[in-house]
């Protein structure tokens, strides 16, 4: 097996905020940019304006990203930056993902 431990521990190890649907979606996008504004975030991840806020408040909280808030010529502007922890736990996240995918094939194997 590649890993020691097994399938569902691997899977409850997961970060729970990096993990959440809407939070990973957040933070996937993020990572493919420098920076992001709201109303592209809002687009790419299909949240509404309210629960796109909430994922995002959380995830300042955990200091995974930074919001810039500011003005645009007239309007008001909300940039999304992923901070350096961020980053890694993103990366970590998937990195876990593959291997608990590896692990999951590696059982399905041995049962065959």
């Amino acid at each position: 097996m590649p890993r020691t431990r097994r399938p569902f521990d691997q899977l409850t190890a997961l970060d729970k905020t990096v993990h959440e649907p809407a939070r990973l979606a957040i933070l996937t996008a993020l990572s493919a940019c420098r920076s992001a504004q709201f109303r592209y975030l809002l687009a790419v991840t299909g949240l509404t304006p309210g629960n796109l806020s909430m994922h995002l408040t959380k995830l300042e909280q955990k200091s995974l990203i930074k919001i810039e808030k500011g003005f645009a010529g007239k309007y008001p502007a909300t940039a999304v930056h992923l901070t350096d922890a961020g980053r890694d736990a993103i990366t970590r996240h998937w990195q876990q993902l593959r291997e608990l995918e590896a692990a999951a094939k590696y059982l399905k194997a041995s049962k065959a």
